[in-house]
């Protein structure tokens, strides 16, 4: 059986939306205890656009999700596990509250190839 070691939540945004993901953020950071990654205001890795990580336990993911369902404030976000299997985690496996975006799966293949 394959093990989730821990989740992430991939909150998108764009100058537009950024005070938006930046109440997301604080949000998350007042309610639970999570690891907030930084702010990537350009495209990294498979993601298409600017965006922020954050990282909680598998145990929290009923409760973040739900808070995430109720106050992403109309922001898309990419929730996926780690299992070891970075493509699988951000395609088969992956839950997308909003728009479902086009990721760059290419990129976690060269990565892990």
């Amino acid at each position: 059986m394959t093990e989730i070691k821990d989740f992430h939540a991939h909150v998108y945004f764009n100058p537009e939306s950024r005070e938006a993901a930046a109440r997301v953020r604080q949000g998350l950071s007042d309610r639970f205890e999570v690891q907030l990654g930084r702010w990537h205001d350009a495209n990294v890795g498979p993601h298409p656009q600017s965006m922020y990580q954050v990282l909680f336990a598998p145990e929290q993911f009923g409760e973040i999700v739900s808070w995430l369902m109720l106050n992403r404030e109309g922001l898309d976000i990419l929730v996926h596990p780690t299992t070891g299997d970075d493509v699988a985690d951000h395609t088969a496996h992956a839950l997308w509250l909003g728009k479902k975006l086009a990721l760059n799966i290419e990129t976690l293949r060269k990565m892990t190839s």
